[in-house]
C-alpha cells in the first residue's frame, strides 16, 4: 500500500492538470486557424512538413514526467514488513503420554515434531528460537538462540512423560525469555510463546496465572489444540480418551493477547505454523520511496527530450 507523508505536495498535480488542459487547448484552437485558411493545397506547399502525430508523442512524456515528479514531492512511502530485531519464539511443545495417540499420523509426538521442525526452518536466521518441553513440570531444553540447528536437534530429543503442566509451560517460557541477552537495546525483546498441546492441564500453577504473568510481560502466547476428540491411548490394558482441551487453550491465548489454532491432523498443524510464521516477530515500516518516482519521471522526460530532437530538432 502507498501513502504519502507529506499529502498537501499533490496539490501540485492540478497544476500539470491544468498544463494538459492547455496543451489540449492549444490543438484544437490551431486546427481552428488551420480551417480557417482557405486555400489548404496552398498551405500544406508552404508549411513546413510537421511530424504530425508524432508530436504528441513528445508532449505526452513531458506532461507525464511533471505528473510523477509532482507527486514524487509527496514522499510517496510504502509499507514494508521486516523481521523484529530481537526477536525471541519459544516454541513450548506437550510431552505427556497422550501425544502418542495415533489418531493423527503416525501419532501425535510425531507429527508435532516434524511439523515443529519445518516451522523453525522457515524462520529467518536472525530470531532467536527457544525450546521448553513439558509434562508434569516443564523444562527448557534450548535456550533461545540463533544457531536453529539446536532446536531441531532438541526436538528430536524429546521424550514422552506423564501428566500435563500448561501454566509450568508457559511460566517456563517466560523465564527463557527474560534470559535474552540486551546487546545493548533497551527493555526485554519483543517476543511470542508458541504452546501446542492436546491435553488439559493435570498439574503444576493454573492456566489462568500463566495468562496474567504473560499479559504482564506483553508476551503472546499462541496456542494449537493438536489432536482430535476421538483420540485414545493404552495405559494399564485399557484404552484411556485423550480429547483435547480446546475451550482451556482458545481461552489463553485470548487472554494474553495471541492467536488460536485448532489442528486435526499433521497437513493442518503444518499449515498453521506457516501461518504463524508468516505473522509473529515482523514488524511493519512506511519507507519512501521517492527516488522511484524520481527515477520513472527521469526516463519521462529523456523520452520526451530524445523524441522532440528527433523529430521538431529542440526541447520541448
Amino acid at each position: 500500500m502507498i501513502r504519502f507523508l507529506s499529502p498537501w505536495w499533490l496539490l501540485l498535480v492540478l497544476a500539470v492538470l491544468a498544463l494538459v488542459g492547455g496543451y489540449v487547448w492549444m490543438q484544437l484552437r490551431r486546427k481552428t486557424y488551420a480551417v480557417r485558411f482557405s486555400n489548404v493545397s496552398m498551405l500544406a506547399r508552404i508549411a513546413p512538413k510537421a511530424p504530425g502525430w508524432r508530436r504528441h508523442l513528445a508532449a505526452t512524456a513531458f506532461l507525464l514526467c511533471m505528473l510523477v515528479l509532482s507527486t514524487g514531492m509527496a514522499k510517496p512511502s510504502a509499507d514494508v514488513r521486516v523481521p523484529l530485531e530481537r526477536a525471541t519464539i519459544i516454541l513450548a511443545l506437550d510431552v505427556s503420554l497422550s501425544m502418542q495417540a495415533t489418531d493423527v499420523t503416525p501419532n501425535r509426538i510425531d507429527a508435532s515434531k516434524a511439523a515443529a521442525k519445518l516451522f523453525v526452518n522457515e524462520l529467518p536466521d536472525t530470531y532467536n528460537v527457544g525450546l521448553v518441553s513439558f509434562a508434569k513440570a516443564a523444562s527448557v531444553k534450548v535456550s533461545p538462540t540463533k544457531d536453529h540447528q539446536q532446536i531441531m536437534a532438541g526436538i528430536d530429543a524429546l521424550q514422552l512423560q506423564e501428566s500435563t503442566a500448561i501454566g509450568e509451560a508457559v511460566f517456563t517460557s517466560l523465564d527463557a525469555i527474560a534470559s535474552v541477552p540486551a546487546d545493548g537495546a533497551q527493555g526485554p525483546p519483543p517476543a511470542r510463546i508458541v504452546l501446542l498441546s492436546d491435553g488439559y492441564t493435570t498439574f503444576g500453577r493454573p492456566n489462568d496465572q500463566a495468562a496474567a504473568a504473560a499479559k504482564k510481560a506483553k508476551v503472546p502466547v499462541s496456542t494449537i489444540a493438536f489432536g482430535t476428540q476421538e483420540g485414545t491411548v493404552e495405559l494399564s490394558g485399557r484404552q484411556v480418551p485423550v480429547p483435547v482441551d480446546q475451550d482451556a487453550l482458545h481461552k489463553l491465548a485470548t487472554d494474553t493477547g495471541g492467536q488460536y489454532y485448532d489442528a486435526v491432523s499433521a497437513d493442518a498443524l503444518k499449515k498453521v505454523y506457516n501461518d504463524l510464521g508468516s505473522s509473529i516477530g515482523y514488524r511493519t515500516e512506511s519507507r519512501e520511496i521517492t527516488q522511484w518516482f524520481v527515477g520513472i519521471a527521469l526516463l519521462f522526460g529523456f523520452a520526451g527530450a530524445v523524441m522532440s530532437l528527433i523529430w521538431t530538432q529542440r526541447l520541448p
